[in-house]
């Protein structure tokens, strides 16, 4: 027998419980496990990003990949980041984005896992490539927990019928 859950949110609230804000901006996000996370993942690609720019290395091919691969998934990540905290979600509702997420964050995580894996081998001892390498080894471990969160959202809730 399948049973259908419903969740009902109301405004008014006995609990401790911080009730989500009504106007544009959401300021709950930031500071909710996503939006930290988020966080988390743009500093540490930020980081290696610099790691590896500001470091003496001669194979360009390898660490040109590298700095593509982090700076433009920063800003990737930055760009869902502020649709989630000026709930632009809302507006746009014909894209599933805990779906969108999913995908964006499945691609993320294995063309920063081999970027970083190139930078390793290619680094020849040099201190800041390196550690450049080990924060994109950190961006991934962050985008694999960003990547299972997306596919709680997107696929537990519609399986148990519940509405976020």
């Amino acid at each position: 027998m399948a049973r259908n859950v419903t969740i009902i949110r109301t405004t008014a609230s006995s609990s401790n419980v911080p009730q989500p804000s009504t106007g544009l901006f959401d300021t709950g996000y930031a500071r909710s496990y996503s939006g930290t996370l988020k966080g988390a993942e743009m500093l540490s690609l930020l980081i290696g990003f610099l790691c590896v720019r500001f470091s003496n290395w001669t194979d360009y091919s390898a660490y040109n990949y590298f700095e593509v691969v982090t700076i433009c998934f920063m800003i990737l990540i930055f760009i869902f980041y502020v649709i989630n905290v000026f709930r632009i979600y809302r507006m746009l509702t014909c894209i599933s984005w805990p779906l969108t997420e999913l995908l964006h964050y499945a691609i993320c995580t294995f063309l920063l896992f081999i970027a970083s894996i190139v930078a390793a081998v290619k680094s020849h001892s040099i201190a800041g490539l390196i550690v450049g390498s080990v924060f994109g080894f950190i961006a991934t471990l962050l985008c694999v927990m960003d990547m299972w969160l997306s596919y709680n959202i997107s696929f537990t809730a519609q399986s148990t019928g519940a509405t976020l």
